[in-house]
C-alpha cells in the first residue's frame, strides 16, 4: 500500500514535474551551454569562446542600464501597486455587498494582452491624441510622454501597475479578512483613532499578504518586457532598456544568441539575489511586528 501510496504522489506531481523539466531545466542546461558560445542562431556550429561573454556583458552599457532600470521601476511600480491595491482593497472592503463583483471587475485588467493595452496607450499619449490635443490648446501644455526618460519609465510603470492592481488587491481582500474584528472593537474602546487604527492594527496584522504582494511585484519587475517593447523600444536613452528587452535586442536583433545567453544568466543571478536580500528584509520588518 506504501509503494502504492508513492507512486500516485508521483503520478500527480508529475504534470508539474514534466513542465519544469521542459519549460525550465532544459533551457536553463542549454543556456549555460550557449553562454560560453558564440552561436548566432543561423550557424551550425558553435565555437567554445569561455567567459568572454560574461566578460563583455558586464562592461556593456546595455546591461549595466538594464541593472539600474530594473531598480529604477521597482522604486516607481511597487509602491504605486501598493498602494492602488490598497486603495481597491480598503474601498472592497468598506462595500456592504457585492464584493466579489467588484473584485472582478478591479481583476479584469491582469487578464488584458499586454501588447492591446500598450497600444491603446501609445494611441492615447500620441502626439495628435484628443489628450495632447486639449492640453496644448486649452492649458498650453506640450508633454512629450514616451520621449524623456522620466516620463517614459512612469508610463511604464503606471500601465503594468494598473495590470496587476486588481490581482494584488485580491491577495490583501483575502488579508483583511484574516483580521479578527475583536482587535478592531477593543481599539475602539481604547478610543483608536481610524489613522491610528490603520497604521497599528491593519497594517502590522496584514504583513502576511503584503509580504506575498511585495515578492511578487518585485520579481515582475525583473521580467519586464512587452509594455517596453511596444512603447519605447527601451529608448530614449536606454532609460527603459529592462533585461529582458537587452537580452531580445542582443539575440534576436544582432543575433547574438551566445552573448544574449550570457546576459540572462547573469541577469537571473542579479534577480535571485536581489529577491532573496529584499525578502530577509521583510522578514525582519516581520518579527518587529511579531511574526515569526
Amino acid at each position: 500500500m506504501k509503494k502504492n501510496q508513492g507512486w500516485l504522489g508521483w503520478l500527480f506531481a508529475s504534470p508539474y514535474l514534466l513542465y519544469s523539466i521542459v519549460f525550465f531545466l532544459i533551457p536553463l542546461v542549454w543556456s549555460l551551454f550557449l553562454s560560453v558560445t558564440d552561436w548566432n542562431l543561423i550557424s551550425p556550429t558553435y565555437n567554445f569562446v569561455g567567459m568572454e561573454n560574461y566578460a563583455e556583458a558586464l562592461k556593456s552599457q546595455g546591461v549595466q542600464s538594464a541593472f539600474f532600470v530594473t531598480f529604477k521601476f521597482m522604486g516607481v511600480f511597487v509602491p504605486l501597486v501598493i498602494a492602488f491595491s490598497l486603495i481597491v482593497a480598503l474601498v472592497v472592503q468598506g462595500l456592504p455587498r457585492f464584493r466579489g463583483l467588484f473584485l472582478i471587475g478591479f481583476f479584469l485588467p491582469y487578464l488584458a494582452s499586454g501588447v492591446v493595452s500598450s497600444l491603446i496607450v501609445k494611441g492615447i499619449l500620441s502626439y495628435n491624441s484628443p489628450l495632447n490635443e486639449f492640453l496644448r490648446g486649452t492649458l498650453d501644455i506640450d508633454i512629450n510622454w514616451l520621449g524623456t526618460p522620466f516620463s517614459a519609465l512612469f508610463v511604464v510603470a503606471m500601465i503594468i501597475a494598473w495590470k496587476f492592481t486588481g490581482y494584488y488587491a485580491l491577495i490583501l481582500t483575502s488579508g483583511f479578512g484574516s483580521i479578527s474584528q475583536e482587535v478592531y472593537e477593543a481599539a475602539m474602546i481604547d478610543g483608536v483613532t481610524p489613522w491610528q487604527r490603520f497604521w497599528k492594527i491593519t497594517f502590522p496584522l496584514l504583513y502576511p499578504a503584503l509580504f506575498t504582494v511585495l515578492i511578487l511585484s518585485i520579481g515582475v519587475t525583473f521580467g519586464i518586457f512587452t509594455e517596453v517593447y511596444q512603447l519605447t523600444g527601451g529608448g530614449p536613452d536606454f532609460a527603459t532598456n529592462t533585461w529582458q528587452m537587452e537580452i531580445f535586442t542582443k539575440a534576436f536583433s544582432n543575433l547574438q544568441a551566445g552573448y544574449a545567453s550570457a546576459i540572462a544568466i547573469i541577469a537571473s543571478i542579479v534577480t535571485f539575489i536581489a529577491i532573496y536580500i529584499i525578502r530577509k528584509l521583510l522578514e525582519l520588518w516581520g518579527k518587529r511586528n511579531g511574526w515569526t
